[in-house]
């Protein structure tokens, strides 16, 4: 169903835009960059976090990490990831293939500055095999997203190390 929602979501919203199903799971970042044969810096991966009483979605750059300073002056608390049971139930996507379109539920999307270096990224596509090439001004365009800079991309893991790491 995840995948469906998308693939329509793109249909109407994007035609031009298709959903690209690899045979493999692309669940984490390092497989994701793999799969698609591109650094992990340009996956785009979503968080989902609780603030308050709300729950919001966060797309930034595969590499990075979130960082808790930027993220509590920005909303006035600690960062708080949604539980694996909850991410399927807010978003409609599994984890693994949360991303900002086809949401089961109405969230509101931040996409960090970071995504901005590059002309082309890789979030999710609802399902962990599948993913979409897009520019990120139109991903953030597409899914009504906010820009906000909450990445500590000066900490991010270097491309030499995911294979170290996560083999």
């Amino acid at each position: 169903m995840s995948l469906s929602s998308v693939k329509s979501f793109f249909a109407e919203n994007a035609p031009d835009i298709d959903v690209i199903e690899l045979p493999q799971s692309t669940a984490t970042v390092a497989l994701a960059a793999e799969g698609h044969g591109v650094e992990p810096a340009q996956i785009a991966k979503t968080l989902a976090l609780r603030v308050a009483d709300e729950v919001i979605l966060i797309v930034t750059r595969g590499d990075a990490r979130l960082d808790n300073k930027k993220y509590k002056a920005l909303f006035a608390t600690k960062a708080r990831m949604l539980g694996f049971d909850e991410v399927e139930q807010e978003t409609g996507h599994p984890v693994g293939g949360v991303c900002p379109f086809g949401l089961v539920k109405p969230h509101k999307v931040y996409c960090d500055i970071s995504l901005k270096a590059f002309d082309e990224v890789v979030p999710a596509a609802g399902a962990p095999h599948a993913a979409v090439r897009i520019n990120p001004d139109r991903m953030a365009a597409l899914s009504s997203a906010e820009w906000i800079d909450v990445s500590d991309i000066e900490r991010a893991i270097p491309a030499f190390e995911w294979t170290q790491r996560f083999p």
